[in-house]
């Protein structure tokens, strides 16, 4: 990090860094379903979003061109057959966040594959939500997803939710070099063609991780779903350094090997955010005197209403995500285009860590859409993704502080999340060693026939799930000395994930100083807009 010699603002338009100086406006941060405004200290480096890349000039023809142009094979028209069996898998609700405004392009790839599919004599097709272990999507959900044409013709016989847990419904491959288990939705592996429909968000998502994750069962995803592998993990969002990914990768050349694979990825740009909330998108230094007054009228308006009332709204208010890119074809080649576009969209350049980071905590995350953020996926959006959205190495030094402001709500969905209420009330009383939580109870709560029903006949994560949240964020508490929750309207929770508390940001900054020094470096990330940080040393 630069040393701030005066105190005039630096800015660096290539990095998208701004030094905080002493007549800086005070900083915007997302509190749960609420705002702060908050000033920061003197030298406090932010870290700005690249602007949204501009979208594809013609969607469609992007599609048709990446169909009819596929990486290292053959146009998808060559590869259809009058009386072939296709099954076509796409992302689930998870991506992307928020769900995008309709037409989502999950249905704009969907209408121009069916089309040709149907041009070329394929009846026999199958549409699979590839939900893994997470929550089955409602019928409301796939019809946004899909449109209602497609909904009504396919739902719910052709269209439907993968199930981990049906017991005809699995087919296992050979297994790995390294022993892993390779087992897929058996529609999908008795098809001649399978095509899967991929939304990038993040360079976490797509390539081998779509179908041998999305697709399979519990018995295979224990291969990477475990805490050593995310110990061995530098960055979710670095596949090339990612024991993770590297996991997934075999388990996928195997699918390859034994299945036709036929992938379409697209990459969505950064632009979360229009309309009443268009100032989310923009430095503070940029708001025009109609962005400050908006700002302050959403959050008067979010504080006269009751907590229900604002989750509903924000769930309500779709994302302006636009297209930048679609590709085609065999898995691996599509992939790395998808990643180099991805990065240059969410990387940022930093010159050097931080011994402080600070986050506001949006009230979204992979896991509550049209739900609640509860305390175990405020845990692992800290120590998990946000931690781990970086290139290279971490933004936060080893040993550093992690600052979210939070309410660190002890709310759960119990339609959702009923086995996460278990985990966190029962679990983590007794022990926050994930090694200790995945030999002892993980497969106590994955055969629990309660949470196997719940998840196969309601919309239940599965009973595994909680303890991968609660491993997806084990990089993170090893990494960090110390994470504190500013703001978190409880003392038991934040106790309960090992964190501390503060009633506001500034006290949490001057803790922060007391553990690290009180010449300590700090950085603030603006999340959203999503961003990866590319720390130069």
């Amino acid at each position: 990090m630069r040393p701030l010699k005066t105190l005039k603002k630096l800015y660096d338009e290539e990095s998208h860094i701004v030094i905080q100086e002493k007549s800086s406006p005070p900083r915007v941060l997302f509190y749960g379903e609420d705002f702060l405004l908050e000033d920061v200290p003197v030298g406090t480096r932010i870290i700005y979003p690249r602007p949204p890349l501009e979208p594809v000039p013609n969607l469609k023809a992007a599609i048709r061109y990446a169909i009819n142009h596929p990486e290292e094979m053959e146009p998808l028209h060559a590869l259809l057959t009058p009386g072939m069996k296709v099954t076509i898998a796409l992302d689930d609700i998870s991506l992307p966040l928020p769900p995008m405004r309709t037409p989502d392009v999950r249905q704009k790839v969907l209408e121009i594959v069916l089309e040709l599919l149907a041009d070329s004599g394929v009846d026999d097709v199958h549409i699979i939500i590839a939900n893994a272990l997470h929550r089955r999507m409602t019928d409301g959900e796939l019809k946004r997803c899909v449109g209602d044409a497609i909904f009504n013709e396919f739902h719910p016989d052709r269209f439907y939710n993968h199930d981990a847990e049906d017991p005809d419904g699995i087919v296992e491959m050979e297994r790995t070099a390294q022993n892993e288990v390779v087992a897929i939705n058996k529609r999908a592996a008795d098809s001649d063609l399978l095509i899967y429909v991929n939304i990038n968000l993040v360079p976490m998502d797509g390539g081998h991780k779509s179908v041998g994750t999305g697709l399979t069962n519990y018995a295979s995803l224990r291969a990477h779903h475990n805490p050593q592998t995310i110990r061995d993990t530098s960055s979710y969002m670095e596949p090339g350094t990612s024991a993770l990914h590297r996991s997934t990768e075999r388990i996928g050349r195997v699918i390859d090997k034994n299945l036709k694979v036929f992938h379409i990825e697209t990459v969505l740009n950064n632009r979360a955010f229009d309309g009443q909330l268009d100032w989310l998108m923009k430095k503070e230094e940029d708001f025009t005197e109609f962005d400050r007054m908006k700002f302050h009228a959403t959050k008067y308006a979010l504080s006269k209403m009751p907590r229900p009332m604002k989750r509903k709204m924000f769930h309500s208010i779709p994302a302006a995500y636009e297209v930048i890119g679609v590709f085609a074809g065999a898995t691996e080649p599509t992939h790395q285009k998808t990643l180099e576009l991805s990065w240059k969209q969410y990387s940022v350049p930093v010159d050097g860590q931080s011994d402080i980071v600070i986050f506001g905590m949006p009230y979204i995350s992979p896991y509550n859409v049209n739900s609640i953020l509860n305390p175990l996926l405020v845990q692992v959006m800290a120590c998990g993704y946000l931690h781990n959205l970086n290139r290279g190495v971490p933004l936060l030094k080893k040993g550093g502080v992690i600052i979210i402001t939070h309410p660190a709500y002890d709310e759960f969905d119990p339609e959702h999340h009923a086995p996460y209420i278990e985990f966190f009330n029962r679990l983590l009383p007794e022990t926050r060693d994930a090694m200790i939580l995945s030999h002892k109870y993980e497969e106590e709560f994955a055969r629990n026939p309660s949470y196997v029903h719940l998840y196969r006949k309601g919309n239940s994560y599965h009973g595994a799930h909680p303890f991968y949240m609660w491993y997806w964020g084990e990089n993170g508490r090893q990494h960090a000395g110390k994470i504190i929750c500013a703001g978190a309207e409880n003392n038991h929770v934040p106790a309960l994930l090992g964190w501390d508390r503060t009633d506001t940001l500034s006290e949490a900054i001057e803790e922060a100083r007391g553990f690290m020094g009180r010449n300590a470096s700090i950085s603030m990330v603006k999340i959203p807009p999503i961003l990866q940080t590319e720390v130069r040393l």
